[in-house]
């Protein structure tokens, strides 16, 4: 068992047998009354975001969790396959795992998964990746209503908003938490 004074961002905690990750944290010392440590925690499998309060020096269960190195090497089916960077070792990992990474993994790229006794937990996705146009409509200058953008179609399947002036084949940068367009890459 460990303490509030072990909680720090990316920890990974066991409640009530499920697993929350700490997204954040802050140790407040008010003026009047006792400690306390405020927390942000995400559920590992679900996603849900939550606030937790603990005293200080409450004790707190802290999971084993390792992050380890793996290259993305193909989809099959509803599972999709990794090698371990340190032993070879390929890794399948469900579909419901990987979640909305699917739309940023290219063959042989480099992702961090969280592992908790052998089992894939989450993966780590770079902040951004450069991914290529492979499809979009030509954009006519004058032709909006907006701040001028239009749908593009990236290798992945996956589909963004970019400006007019971006054509099919050009290779644009993707932030991988929002799938927001950042800009081209030359």
């Amino acid at each position: 068992m460990a303490s509030t004074a072990d909680i720090k961002n990316g920890v990974v905690l066991n409640l009530d047998g499920q697993l929350w990750n700490v997204v954040e944290f802050q140790h407040v010392k008010p003026g009047k009354g006792g400690a306390f440590v405020r927390t942000k925690l995400k559920n590992v499998l679900t996603g849900k975001v939550v606030d937790k309060t603990y005293n200080a020096g409450a004790k707190v269960e802290i999971e084993n969790v390792d992050r380890r190195d793996f290259t993305y090497l193909y989809s099959d089916g509803d599972s999709y396959v990794f090698m371990d960077m340190a032993d070879y070792d390929q890794l399948q990992v469900p579909a419901a795992v990987v979640g909305d990474a699917k739309n940023f993994l290219l063959e042989n790229q480099q992702i961090t998964i969280a592992l908790h006794d052998g089992n894939p937990l989450y993966l780590d996705l770079p902040a951004s990746v450069v991914l290529e146009i492979t499809y979009t409509e030509p954009g006519l200058q004058g032709d909006r209503s907006s701040a001028g953008t239009k749908a593009a179609t990236v290798e992945t399947g996956y589909e963004i908003q970019v400006p007019l002036f971006v054509d099919t084949g050009t290779k644009v940068k993707v932030d991988t938490r929002t799938g927001d367009y950042l800009g081209r890459v030359n």
